[in-house]
């Protein structure tokens, strides 16, 4: 897991947001946590009320009509998504998958790829029964490939039985016939529909989609122009399509109207809407036009890090000869060092050296340097750094952040410490990101070394810096460590405090202090500065990891576990459903994500959790195993590291 420390906006784009300062997961022994317990008067009193519950629970099974959703699609999927996870052990384990929602939606997937090669569905669909659910129809029509047969089953429902839903039929025959770009039969039956059912929004984002598809743009205008005879507004990607089919059919003050809009509203645009803007603006021979769309793309996708979008649109760009600032070259790179795609940042590096008009400043090289440095290439990183300078650039502290993070990595701690040296003689005064950066380079540092990054941080942040040494010198504080942390959180910048709480429970961690890690995250909790971490319902019971540390997450698993504990000793239920949510995402920079480590460290503890087929980052159980587990576990004992 990682997290970025958040940047203040600047002319360009600055890349302190690369920084990562979170512990290296290797750092940490994940069995400590179950090696030790507190003696029974040390039982540690965290409590946890979940005043803010981030994770969703699986809805009803009877949905209020009112609060149906009107995409048919996220219908269909959402009732098969909330199905209770059956545990593959399980004796009764057949019995139950055959008859589970992941099954009947797998036969009704089967029964939609029969009736595709059907041109009589009465038969195929008389297996469905007597009475079949509108909701079963509805999947399967959605599930088909072939349009005439989808009409055919429309058609049928029509005459076989009683419809409540007949929008959402007609919706999803209208997808699979957008799926085949099959536009005469969609309007077709477009114009059939509204003769006995009123379209909603989705029929018209689906037929004026279907028209930009097939490159009908006159088409998508006439029906987008006739949403108001039935009372519907267009949403924000119906809004979008139509910049795109008012640019192609050439009602260019139309399409500049909707893009002022869009840049109000901040609407997300798609590439091939910006693309056609970037055309309109370049058949006028505007190209001032043209980079400000380049600039209005690099902020709804450079920071949104819609990565494949921004790139497909800047090579449409150079392809179209359109010239790039560089400004809008850093946006890039800054984007791609963020997420960790290095060969595309040397793509764009390499454009950028070869154009006549834009050389590389400060921030280009900043960029480069951060790449390197988080993917721990300390030569190139160097070698970048030497170029810069030979370009007449100064580093600036974005840089020396990145190339201790470098170091750290590299555990090259004298590094560290020439490196924050040269910081001092350029005249630059450290602040809370780079003091973070510190702390995290402090959680990778092999003991020995633990005190000449001390030293470092010490000059830094004295406050931080008194802390850690204490830490790192057994010191007991007097019981006093708890307040002395809250003084320095309330010292620190908003935005770099899960960065620092993060950092020193791994520490802790590492020094085997794991009653003061609990401390930690329990002023985390009381602080805000970590919410919704555990979360209660009448059917989960949920412990949400991702925001943490590795040393964060094991430790707010050891409180959990206790919390378990405590109820099945008090007699509490637990609910049918515990889960474990560590997210499934990993940073492009880390050859592990908290999932894969949380899985093995699971699987050494022989506990109950397995991974979720249909939710990826999730770990669940049944109530059952889960008490069985927690009432076999001894208390072990406290073992140093």
């Amino acid at each position: 897991m990682s997290s970025h420390f958040i940047t203040s906006p600047s002319p360009s784009p600055s890349p302190s947001s690369h920084l990562h300062p979170l512990s290296n997961p290797s750092q940490i022994s994940p069995s400590l946590f179950f090696q030790w317990r507190p003696k029974p008067s040390q039982q540690h009193p965290l409590k946890f009320t979940p005043k803010q519950v981030s994770l969703q629970d699986p809805p009803p099974q009877s949905t209020p009509k009112s609060q149906e959703p009107n995409d048919p699609h996220e219908k269909t999927q959402s009732s098969f998504k909330n199905s209770i996870w059956v545990n593959p052990r399980s004796p009764n384990a057949s019995r139950l998958l055959s008859r589970s929602s992941d099954s009947r939606y797998a036969s009704l997937s089967r029964l939609a790829a029969s009736l595709d090669a059907q041109t009589d569905v009465s038969g195929v669909l008389a297996s469905l029964g007597h009475n079949p659910s509108e909701q079963d129809l509805i999947l399967v029509i959605n599930n088909m490939a072939n349009p005439e047969a989808a009409v055919n089953v429309l058609r049928w429902c029509q005459e076989n039985l009683e419809l409540q839903r007949e929008v959402i039929l007609y919706n999803v025959t209208l997808k699979v016939l957008r799926k085949c770009k099959y536009w005469e039969k969609v309007e077709s039956l477009l114009n059939d529909m509204i003769r006995s059912v009123r379209p909603d929004n989705v029929t018209f984002s689906t037929v004026i989609s279907c028209a930009r598809q097939c490159n009908l743009p006159e088409k998508a205008i006439e029906w987008f122009e006739r949403m108001p005879e039935f009372g519907i507004d267009s949403d924000d990607i119906t809004y979008s399509a139509m910049i795109d089919a008012y640019g192609r059919s050439g009602k260019v003050d139309m399409a500049l109207g909707l893009y002022d809009r869009a840049r109000k509203e901040r609407w997300r645009l798609d590439p091939v809407t910006f693309s056609t803007l970037i055309r309109i603006y370049g058949m006028s021979g505007n190209f001032d036009g043209a980079l400000n769309v380049y600039e209005e793309m690099k902020a709804t996708y450079g920071r949104a890090r819609y990565a494949e979008d921004a790139l497909s649109v800047y090579r449409e760009m150079v392809q179209k000869g359109l010239e790039l600032n560089v400004v809008l070259y850093n946006t890039l790179l800054a984007m791609c060092a963020d997420l960790g795609y290095v060969d595309q940042a040397l793509e764009i590096f390499a454009q950028m050296k070869g154009s006549d008009k834009v050389k590389p400043d400060s921030w280009t090289y900043s960029s480069l340097i951060t790449i390197y440095s988080c993917s721990g290439e300390v030569s190139k990183a160097e070698g970048v750094l030497k170029q810069m300078v030979e370009a007449g650039f100064q580093p600036n502290i974005f840089v020396l952040t990145s190339l201790i993070q470098c170091y750290g990595k590299a555990s090259r701690t004298n590094d560290v410490v020439r490196t924050f040296e040269w910081l001092l003689e350029l005249g630059i005064t450290p602040d809370d990101r780079f003091c973070g950066c510190l702390l995290n380079v402090l959680t990778q540092t092999p003991k020995e070394d633990l005190a000449k990054v001390i030293q470092c941080i010490e000059r830094s942040n004295s406050m931080v810096g008194t802390l850690v040494r204490r830490l790192s010198e057994g010191d007991t504080f007097e019981g006093m460590f708890k307040q002395e942390a809250d003084d320095l959180f309330k010292n620190v910048s908003r935005e770099v405090k899960k960065a620092y709480c993060n950092c020193l429970i791994d520490l802790c961690v590492n020094l085997d202090q794991l009653e003061r890690a609990c401390q930690l995250l329990e002023l985390g909790l009381e602080l805000k500065i970590y919410t919704g971490i555990q979360s209660k319902s009448s059917t989960r019971w949920s412990l949400n990891l991702r925001s943490l540390s590795l040393g964060a997450a094991l430790t707010a698993l050891h409180v959990w576990m206790n919390d378990l504990s405590k109820a099945v000793e008090n007699g509490e239920e637990l609910p049918p459903l515990l889960g474990i949510n560590t997210g499934h995402g990993k940073h492009k920079y880390t050859e592990k994500g908290l999932s894969s480590v949380f899985e093995s460290h699971l699987k050494e503890m022989d506990a109950p959790f397995h991974g979720a087929p249909d939710q990826p980052g999730w770990f669940l159980t049944t109530k059952v195993a889960a008490k069985s587990w927690l009432e076999s576990r001894s208390p072990p004992n406290l073992v140093a590291a």
